[in-house]
């Protein structure tokens, strides 16, 4: 579909921009616009916004009062969403454009994006916080650590009974899950090791290394995007990422459901304060009991889990990772679907 010359600058925008005619129907909407409503331009062309949109009466109150004062008018809050669709919360600008016969033009934020992002950064904040607490907590305990496991060999060495050893081997084991514990906290220090990568490939080795430790009572079904495009990323970090999310997932769900591996292209995505005109979105969504209200908004801190034995490790390195590749994670759970969503910029070499 061919954008008329006066608008075609609105491609290049990361604010969502829907143009209705004089009638009032939609003869284009940019590619941000079509990443927030997910429709397409070619589906909703000719189409009023009664069509586009469930419960529109407040945006058509909006558009006739913009058209009675032919002048600019501001809706600070509509719930707006298409058809089969979530509702979200955004704001719209109306302005009448009598350069081009009777045209208007709506503008919409996405009023949650912006309290996302402010929630991204001040987690981001509270993440490296912690991380550089737990790294420089790690390293003074490595020491003690080593004189606690040695003394305790030999001691082991001088008990005059040998029954007496069971209890020295519990300070050598106990001793020994602390250092790999220590270990894994200071692993995300390595920088990833950017190369072309398919996350299909990615997304495989996961679902064969999970199918592999899997009860037979979950199954792992694909939903993939082949047309997708290669990123730059470290392959085994992402491999790692989606590793500890999805066993998350089987562990959660007690040996029985179902986990679903999407993957998708995203338009016209903000990450890190900057805009990608292209991004991959990943989904693990799963039928499990959900995380437990307490926790949701923890969980991706350091030694923080809803499972009795766990460390709360897999999802704080998760996150590093994708952090790493200027890309997001988020969750969204309740029982009987949870959902990790995790956004990676397509950038080219």
């Amino acid at each position: 579909m061919t954008v008329p010359i006066a608008f075609q600058g609105l491609e290049v925008l990361s604010t969502s921009v829907l143009l209705l005619d004089r009638d009032h129907r939609a003869v284009y909407a940019n590619p941000a616009a079509e990443n927030l409503f997910e429709f397409s331009n070619r589906h909703i062309h000719g189409l009023t916004l009664q069509q586009i949109f469930a419960e529109t009466d407040s945006l058509v109150s909006a558009v006739e009062h913009a058209i009675a004062s032919n002048a600019s008018f501001t809706e600070h809050e509509l719930s707006l969403a298409a058809p089969g669709r979530e509702k979200m919360l955004v704001s719209c600008y109306i302005s009448p454009l009598s350069l081009d016969q009777g045209h208007l033009l709506l503008e919409f934020h996405q009023i949650e994006q912006q309290i996302k992002i402010a929630r991204e950064e001040r987690m981001l904040l509270q993440q490296q916080a912690n991380r550089e607490l737990i790294r420089n907590l790690a390293h003074e305990i490595k020491n003690p650590l080593g004189g606690i496991r040695g003394a305790a060999q030999l001691l082991e060495h001088e008990l005059p009974r040998p029954g007496l050893r069971e209890y020295t081997q519990v300070i050598i084991k106990e001793s020994d899950r602390l250092q790999s514990l220590m270990d894994r906290l200071l692993t995300p220090n390595r920088l990833p090791r950017f190369a072309p990568v398919n996350i299909h490939e990615v997304l495989e080795r996961v679902r064969s290394l999970v199918l592999a430790e899997t009860p037979e009572g979950v199954t792992l079904r694909r939903d993939y995007d082949l047309s997708l495009p290669e990123l730059m990323a470290d392959q085994e970090q992402l491999i790692q990422a989606l590793l500890n999310i999805v066993r998350n997932a089987v562990q959660a769900m007690h040996g029985k459901g179902e986990i679903v591996l999407r993957s998708r292209v995203a338009r016209q995505v903000t990450l890190a304060k900057k805009l990608h005109r292209l991004a991959i979105r990943l989904q693990i969504l799963d039928n499990g009991p959900g995380i437990p209200e307490a926790i949701r908004e923890k969980i991706f801190y350091p030694l923080v889990s809803g499972r009795e034995g766990g460390s709360g490790l897999g999802l704080s390195l998760a996150q590093t990772f994708v952090n790493q590749h200027q890309g997001t994670i988020e969750c969204d759970s309740r029982p009987g679907s949870t959902c990790f969503t995790l956004l990676l910029p397509i950038i080219k070499p």
